[in-house]
């Protein structure tokens, strides 16, 4: 009985979100709003494969369902499980249940690790450093967790409140997740001197300077570790090799370049990192499915069939 009485009240808080979110996002596309670091998705069709980075964030979908892929490791989310990423992270993103009458509707919560860290001293969390924990975690939905974000989402109705209580209602957002059963993945995020934290800082060294040749041995030092820990470290938590990590980076500017500007495929090439025009394109095709140009004829065809 009280299992069936906590449903219905998590399906009453999904149905006022959804509300809230169809108020505030009424196209498609990805919607700010005035409290910085909360946005919201509206998508009404199947998507995918879409290629990112996604920075740290809490992602709540209430309506429709996703499918992410980070290197061979898949994740699914939906109304009943929430995505939480603790550091940037090159990812495939689908989007495997939307339409018209029922599009995809997602709240991203972006946070800072600082956040974290205050969270756990303050409220007085256990820490235990541990090992290195992976960067992305799928979590299921619970009241408490979902009636923060109605209260949260509700603030933009009265935005006079916001700078009062938006703070506080994220940091209880952000206690849930900490207190939830894969809790543990989230706080070495917080922890200055854990792994994770580590090989984030890592990841926005790797950031600034993917078009350069990566020295392992130069982010080892930067990390305080050996060069053997490094890549076990990095792996776990980015489920690739920092070379991996670096080649996404790479290739994902290329895309945009391609698509964006009028370049030749070599240029793009160039102007990522690569020397070898031969071998940006091998590695594209690799990863896109298909070599440069016949990627962006099939993408630019996709995108007009979208806007028409």
């Amino acid at each position: 009985m009280a299992a069936g009485i906590e449903f219905d009240k998590i399906a009453e808080k999904q149905m006022e979100l959804i509300r809230l979110i169809k108020q505030y996002a009424m196209t498609d596309g990805s919607h700010t709003t005035e409290i910085t670091s909360l946005h919201f998705t509206r998508t009404s069709y199947l998507e995918g494969p879409v290629y990112a980075v996604q920075g740290p964030a809490l992602c709540i979908i209430v309506q429709g369902a996703k499918k992410i892929m980070v290197a061979e490791s898949n994740y699914y989310y939906d109304p009943f499980h929430y995505l939480v990423v603790s550091l940037d992270l090159p990812y495939i993103g689908q989007i495997i249940q939307a339409d018209p009458e029922y599009p995809l509707l997602c709240m991203s919560l972006h946070f800072e690790p600082a956040l974290i860290f205050d969270i756990i001293q303050n409220i007085g969390l256990s820490i235990c450093e541990g090992d290195s924990h992976q960067g992305m975690f799928v979590g299921e939905i619970n009241l408490p967790l979902l009636d923060a974000c109605c209260r949260l989402v509700r603030l933009l109705e009265t935005p006079q409140d916001i700078p009062a209580l938006a703070a506080l209602i994220i940091k209880e957002i952000f206690y849930r997740i900490l207190q939830a059963e894969q809790g543990h993945f989230l706080k070495q995020i917080g922890i200055s001197d854990s792994y994770t934290r580590k090989i984030a800082e890592i990841t926005c060294i790797i950031k600034q300077e993917f078009t350069k040749t990566i020295r392992i041995e130069h982010l080892a030092r930067a990390a305080n570790m050996s060069v053997a820990s490094l890549h076990r470290h990095f792996r776990q938590v980015t489920a690739m090799s920092p070379l991996q990590y670096q080649k996404q980076l790479r290739l994902q500017e290329a895309r945009r370049l391609l698509l964006t500007s009028k370049v030749s495929a070599a240029d793009a090439g160039f102007q990522v990192g690569y020397e070898s025009p031969s071998q940006f394109s091998r590695e594209y095709a690799r990863m896109f499915g298909r070599p440069p140009k016949s990627d962006m004829k099939q993408l630019r065809e996709s995108l007009n069939l979208i806007s028409n």
